[in-house]
């Protein structure tokens, strides 16, 4: 006996039973991949950054530095400072420019090279000095200083001779300092005077 059309196909008519069993098996394989993400995919929300890790050292602070100038009875005045890398060792250091207080006029300045404390544990320690890129003795005053990849540049004036008035320097230059063989190397620009070209 030939079955009717589509009589073959009984079996395969859906029933609520096929429904519910389809619908749990999806459930379950979601339920199971959710459980099974890699162990790594929280790792960068829950574990410490590297800069967590390892802070940078904070840069030496001048103000708590006995510089080597002798003011008398005014006091040193810190004013200007730039903070980083100098030596390219990974520490921080800082460039001071300092001067004698004064209520008139524009005293010479000192730069110098600070660096952490020789034991960077004693919380009373103070800064060391380790290099000293101007003296007040050479009697320039600085305008303003830089550092730019590692490069500590600086904008001074000064006098030409006794004889300029201290109120009008003639002398204007830019001077650059570059740690070079375990030492900070100076060069400078030509020395910019009211006298040139006379």
């Amino acid at each position: 006996m030939q079955p009717l059309a589509g009589q073959d196909l009984l079996h395969t008519q859906p029933h609520p039973i096929h429904w519910l069993a389809t619908a749990t098996a999806i459930s379950a394989v979601i339920a199971v991949s959710s459980l099974l993400q890699p162990t790594g995919a929280l790792a960068t929300t829950t574990g410490p950054s590297s800069a967590e890790a390892a802070p940078v050292p904070a840069a030496p602070d001048p103000s708590r530095v006995a510089f080597p100038v002798n003011c008398g009875p005014n006091r040193l005045d810190v004013v200007r400072k730039v903070s980083g890398d100098l030596d390219g060792t990974g520490g921080t250091q800082t460039v001071a420019v300092v001067r004698c207080h004064s209520e008139a006029g524009t005293p010479p300045s000192g730069v110098y090279v600070l660096a952490r404390p020789s034991d960077p544990t004693d919380p009373t320690a103070a800064p060391r000095v380790v290099a000293t890129l101007l003296a007040p003795s050479q009697r320039l005053s600085v305008q303003d200083i830089t550092l730019d990849a590692r490069v500590v540049s600086a904008t001074v004036q000064g006098y030409s001779s006794p004889d300029v008035p201290r109120y009008m320097p003639d002398v204007h230059k830019t001077i650059k300092w570059q740690w070079q063989g375990g030492k900070f190397v100076q060069s400078e620009l030509p020395a910019d005077t009211a006298t040139d070209g006379a």
